[in-house]
């Protein structure tokens, strides 16, 4: 079975770094075009600058997606380059620690900005723009779109410090399944991957901190170790891919079993 996405055009928030730029990268890798977006244009620049040559295209986008101008600038820049847009990654994300007891440090509306308003704001932007691209395409069956929206483990776990961030990861799962349903009429397909214990920037900054965490969160991962960011990219890949073609409103795990047996209070960057 393939799961090409090759000619594709895509859109990855968060691409600047962590598992957002594992993901541009591995679909710039299987032949997609693909727009990098964030808010760091240094950076951004420097990444697209790295993946020339491979076999997709890839450019990049730089603004603020909480600004609802960046959204329609962002979509315009996208047509400018690839004409249209076949996929969405939402894989910008904001992981802050909160005091649940404190409204001043509970960062509670940063994070469903961020991570919840944000992703629909763009979901919305981009979904009208795949139905108006169906008016012209010859094919009248079949999909014609897919969202694949980045949550997090911690939705389904119990962390008191963490209380904001799980909130907004089952918001965001929610969110998922809704426009699923919303948007299966105009065959756009929505499906989202929690990933629990994965390399990626929060990660490698906590591992830093504490020596004791890798052991911590192996011991709690019936794999027994940490993922790796191009693992989650392969998993985003398969439910972009045409090969997916049946599933819509599912969240997608990719944790190394921590779901199946994770105790409360164990750390899930």
């Amino acid at each position: 079975m393939s799961y090409s996405i090759a000619g594709k055009s895509a859109i990855v928030t968060g691409a600047a770094n962590g598992v957002g730029l594992a993901i541009a990268r591995h679909f710039v890798g299987q032949g997609a075009r693909v727009m990098f977006v964030d808010m760091d244009e240094e950076k951004l620049g420097r990444e697209v600058a790295a993946v020339a040559g491979e076999d997709g295209e890839a450019r990049f986008f730089a603004g603020d997606l909480r600004e609802r101008l960046t959204l329609a600038n962002l979509l315009s820049a996208t047509i400018d380059e690839f004409d249209r847009v076949d996929i969405l990654v939402n894989a910008s994300r904001q992981i802050l620690r909160s005091d649940p007891l404190n409204p001043d440090e509970d960062a509670f509306e940063t994070l469903i900005e961020q991570n919840v308003t944000t992703s629909l704001r763009v979901s919305q932007v981009i979904a009208r723009r795949m139905i108006k691209q169906a008016e012209n395409d010859a094919q009248p069956e079949g999909n014609i779109g897919a969202i694949v929206n980045l949550t997090s483990i911690a939705a389904r776990r119990t962390h008191a410090d963490l209380l904001s961030y799980s909130v907004s990861c089952a918001a965001l799962d929610q969110m998922t399944r809704s426009l699923a349903v919303a948007l299966s009429g105009h065959r756009i397909r929505v499906n989202a991957v929690a990933f629990g214990s994965v390399m990626s920037a929060s990660l490698r900054h906590a591992l830093k901190e504490s020596g004791d965490l890798r052991t911590t969160i192996t011991e709690a991962t019936p794999l027994g170790r940490i993922g790796e960011a191009d693992e989650v990219a392969e998993a985003v890949q398969y439910l972009a891919s045409n090969s997916s073609g049946f599933v819509t409103g599912q969240i997608l795990s990719v944790d190394g079993g921590r779901t199946l047996i994770d105790p409360v209070d164990a750390p899930v960057h």
